[in-house]
């Protein structure tokens, strides 16, 4: 039906209480037993032509490349590679010395999750042609991560340093702008809805408590990211059938 855009899940597996690669690989057969036949279970296109879900595993640095590789490389001693259960696994780089490790676990690509520019290595759009190259070289996914703006004092009031004001939409643009220039495969936005970031693209309208004022997006309408993220997937979707010519 016209009007109607189609959405698919990938996983985000954070770290809980004893996650270990042996855990996460229960997770994985859970998860594909569960939902691998879905409509709505994302699955990504490889540039070898497969098509497997694709898992992004947060604080992945947690646990040591050793133990990654025995489940994400083929010889490891519980591997998931050429299973029912493989899948395009997403590391999450902080540090610069993660890239590494990475690699050394048998993943197929990073993500950098923050929103606030600077953050951390990984988060800092200075360094993303750089970690680009890196994947490039090694046959990794780069996957940018983009956000509107950051602010999380009401729930951290310690981290005011890491606040990034949102100008009107410009920084957002110029996160997305950023994320294209290395012209990645995929571009993930943090988040949709995490108010007590302030990272929210959600529509919103003037809203104020006894104890906090809610973030507006005045005097531009009440869904102006949603907009913007209109205008930047249709020209990351231009950019990208001209990237394959």
């Amino acid at each position: 039906m016209s009007g109607f855009i189609t959405f698919q899940v990938a996983f985000h597996i954070q770290p809980y209480k004893g996650r270990t690669d042996h855990s996460v690989h229960d997770n994985i057969k859970y998860i594909i037993d569960k939902y691998g036949k879905h409509g709505a279970f994302y699955r990504f296109k490889s540039s070898t032509g497969k098509v497997l879900p694709l898992f992004y595993i947060y604080d992945s640095y947690l646990t040591p490349p050793e133990a990654w590789s025995d489940l994400l490389t083929s010889t490891g001693s519980h591997s998931v590679r050429g299973t029912p259960y493989d899948g395009v696994f997403i590391a999450l780089i902080v540090e610069e010395r993660h890239k590494h490790d990475i690699l050394a676990g048998g993943f197929d690509g990073m993500y950098t999750y923050f929103a606030s520019n600077g953050f951390s290595f990984g988060s800092s759009h200075q360094n993303w042609k750089a970690i680009k190259a890196f994947c490039d070289g090694n046959n990794l996914l780069f996957i940018p991560s983009a956000g509107p703006g950051y602010i999380d004092t009401s729930v951290r009031p310690w981290n005011n340093h890491n606040t990034r004001n949102r100008v009107n939409g410009r920084y957002y643009e110029t996160a997305l702008q950023a994320a294209l220039t290395v012209r990645p495969e995929i571009v993930t936005i943090t988040s949709f809805n995490e108010w007590h970031e302030g990272t929210q693209i959600e529509r919103a309208v003037p809203k104020k408590t006894v104890t906090r004022l809610y973030l507006d997006y005045q005097p531009h309408q009440p869904d102006l990211y949603l907009e913007l993220t209109r205008k930047w997937a249709e020209q990351f979707n231009k950019e990208k059938e001209q990237w394959l010519l």
